[in-house]
């Protein structure tokens, strides 16, 4: 190759993700639309506001690896920040707050789970279906209302920080680095790749793929719970509709990311940068009072836009 070729090769557009793109465009766009956009302020805002998102958008990463899909999280999150809520409201402890969203959680994703691989149901339909039951059991527990009253103890989970470090830009990180450990340097990992790229080789191998798969979705779930105690204490309450549509969003953060619908192709830190393009999103637009439902119609051209460069990045590869 000659040294003029060699000079080219790095500086090639079609190398740089479509999430790269995204994220840079958007913050100069922001930043020259919306006056203090770039401030420290407003910068630890969005990474504060982004956990929440990042905690479901880890785990959802596996399952898309997987084949699979899961519409139920955001109405997952919901009825576990209201059994949170109402936990701790009425005895006072976090821990058995925090366990209870935890278990509402692993058990509709054990049911998501059990409905995927054990009755063959596609993805979409399954989770289609627990998310109307979540809902609907939001509802009832709440009885369409508010749980107020939290202990300023758990509003500490989200306003705190330790040596100047807000909280939850701690469980993020803390989070991030566990999920980036388990999908790249433990056998879970290998045969999550696995379970979306070649199930043939799994059963092979001996490995019982229907209960990883079970597994995988029951992630989701307590990933969903844990979320719970971030998004009670973000609210100061819980409600039954506070995360109902999240489940978008996390789609969105990892198809921005890169991670493939199929052949098990996923990428943990193009996940982290999904978040983050969405966060710049959301928190760009609220600057300057854009309503909600047109943000929404604006992330789904975002994930379209992201994808065509990628798209247009592997033709030219």
């Amino acid at each position: 190759m000659s040294d003029a070729a060699l000079s080219r090769a790095p500086v090639r557009l079609p190398a740089v993700p479509g999430v790269a793109v995204a994220l840079a465009g958007l913050a100069l766009l922001f930043a020259v639309a919306t006056p203090g956009f770039l401030s420290a302020g407003n910068l630890s805002n969005i990474m504060v506001q982004s956990v929440i998102l990042l905690l479901l958008a880890l785990p959802m990463t596996l399952i898309i690896m997987t084949e699979g899909l899961d519409l139920s999280m955001g109405a997952v999150l919901t009825l576990a920040s209201l059994v949170l809520a109402l936990t701790v409201v009425s005895t006072g402890s976090l821990m058995l707050g925090l366990a209870g969203a935890v278990g509402v959680g692993l058990a509709f994703g054990l049911i998501n789970g059990w409905l995927v691989a054990g009755l063959s149901i596609p993805p979409f339909v399954a989770t289609l279906g627990t998310m109307g039951a979540a809902q609907g059991l939001a509802l009832i527990v709440s009885d369409g209302q508010s749980v107020v009253g939290i202990p300023r103890f758990v509003r500490q989970a989200y306003s705190g920080d330790v040596l100047g470090i807000p909280n939850p830009v701690l469980i993020g990180a803390g989070f991030y680095a566990l999920f980036h450990v388990l999908l790249y340097h433990t056998r879970f990992g290998t045969y999550i790749c696995a379970l979306g790229g070649n199930r043939d080789a799994l059963t092979l191998a001996g490995v019982k793929w229907k209960r990883l798969l079970v597994s995988v979705y029951m992630l989701g779930g307590a990933m969903a719970g844990i979320a719970a105690l971030l998004m009670t204490a973000r609210m100061n309450s819980g409600h039954p509709t506070a995360a109902i549509g999240m489940e978008f969003d996390a789609i969105a953060a990892v198809a921005l990311g890169g991670t493939s619908f199929e052949k098990g192709n996923g990428w943990i830190f193009g996940t982290l940068m999904g978040v983050l393009t969405v966060g710049v999103l959301r928190n760009g637009l609220n600057l300057m009072a854009v309503p909600s439902s047109v943000q929404v119609a604006c992330i789904g051209a975002l994930v379209i836009f992201a994808l065509f460069l990628d798209g247009m990045r592997s033709h030219k590869s």
